[in-house]
């Protein structure tokens, strides 16, 4: 992928194999590719969501292999895996006690749901993280592979988002009038 991040210097193979760090799922790499040429990152941010947001039940439990538990560090090289690594950097916590919630609870989560819980860590704590990991624990079936599908889309937009970043958006101030005397 070019340095600059930009979706126009980027290649045919280039975009794939970033569309698939972000998100392993063939149907989501294909069709976005297919949309290309993007005249901008904003025009690839704007396809990607809509695909990634309609990821069916076997392509949500084909991504959840690459993802690690919440509190466990990937392993490997490539750029899935420093994704993963760089998201889970914050919620680390030398809190023995919450790191062994958070362990207990997704096993128990993977006992009740047969996946790994999926959260966007990327700017939550640990202590956020248990809570939300506790609080799905209660979902139906149908309401936690939303969650997790959702969840899966936030984490594919914030990595698409990192290696081609949107425009940056411009606010337009209108003057003040004074006060006439």
């Amino acid at each position: 992928m070019t340095e600059t991040g930009d979706v126009r210097q980027t290649s045919e193979a280039e975009l794939r194999e970033a569309l698939r760090s972000c998100l392993g799922v063939e149907r989501f790499v294909d069709e976005v590719a297919q949309r290309a040429p993007f005249g901008s990152n904003d025009e690839l941010l704007a396809a990607a969501g809509p695909v990634a947001a309609s990821l069916t039940a076997a392509e949500v439990d084909a991504a959840l292999a690459h993802h690690p538990r919440i509190g466990e560090r990937m392993r490997g090289e490539g750029r899935a895996q420093a994704f993963s690594r760089s998201e889970q950097s914050a919620a680390e916590s030398s809190d023995e006690a919450l790191a062994a919630a958070i362990s207990a609870g997704n096993e128990a989560y993977e006992a009740r749901f047969d996946r790994v819980f999926l959260i966007r860590a990327a700017g939550r704590g640990r202590a956020e993280i248990l809570s939300e990991l506790t609080r799905r624990l209660a979902l139906d079936d149908t309401a936690e592979l939303a969650t997790v599908a959702s969840e899966l889309r936030d984490i594919t937009m914030l990595r698409l988002a990192t290696l081609f970043p949107p425009a940056p958006t411009t606010t337009t101030t209108t003057p003040t009038e004074e006060p006439t005397p």
